[in-house]
C-alpha cells in the first residue's frame, strides 16, 4: 500500500514539473490554423500594402507610388519549412526574429522591426488568409552540404 502511495505521489510530481517545461508551453507543435482563403490573403496583403517593404518569389505585385522598392523577400527556396507558427509570429511579432542578409537599418533600429504592427488592424480571418496566401511560395530544398574528407 506505501508503494502504491509513494507511486502515485511521484507521479504527480512528473506531471507537474513536465506541465512546468517553459518550451513545451511555448511550441508550435500541434499549432493549425483553419484553411483560409489564399485569393483573400493575396487581397489583404495588397490592401494592407505588405508589398511597400516585401517582394515574394513568383508574385507580381503593382508598384505603390512615391516608395522605396521592396527589400525583404519573402517565399522562395528555403532549406526549412515555414510552418504556421513561424508565418504567424513573423507577422503579429516582427521583432522575434529579424529577417538576416539584409542592412540592419532596413530591418530594425535598435533591435525593433522596422515593420509595422498590424495586431489592432488586422482581423484573425485576415491573418490566416495571407498565411494560406504566402506558405506555397516556400520551396523547400535541401542544403548544399561540403564534407572536407580528411586523410
Amino acid at each position: 500500500m506505501k508503494a502504491r502511495t509513494l507511486l502515485a505521489v511521484f507521479l504527480v510530481i512528473l506531471l507537474a514539473l513536465v506541465g512546468c517545461d517553459q518550451e513545451t508551453m511555448m511550441s508550435e507543435k500541434g499549432f493549425r490554423l483553419p484553411d483560409g482563403d489564399a485569393q483573400a490573403g493575396r487581397e489583404a496583403f495588397l490592401y494592407m500594402q505588405c508589398h511597400q517593404c516585401h517582394t515574394i518569389e513568383g508574385e507580381e505585385l503593382p508598384a505603390i507610388g512615391g516608395t522605396e522598392p521592396p527589400y525583404i523577400h519573402l517565399g522562395g527556396k528555403v532549406t526549412k519549412v515555414r510552418t504556421y507558427g513561424e508565418l504567424i509570429t513573423s507577422i503579429i511579432n516582427p521583432s522575434h526574429k529579424l529577417a538576416k542578409g539584409y542592412a540592419a537599418e532596413r530591418v530594425a533600429e535598435g533591435g525593433e522591426s522596422n515593420m509595422y504592427i498590424y495586431n489592432r488592424h488586422m482581423t484573425v480571418q485576415e491573418l490566416i488568409d495571407i498565411v494560406m496566401f504566402l506558405q506555397p511560395y516556400y520551396d523547400v530544398v535541401v542544403p548544399d552540404y561540403r564534407y572536407t574528407v580528411y586523410p
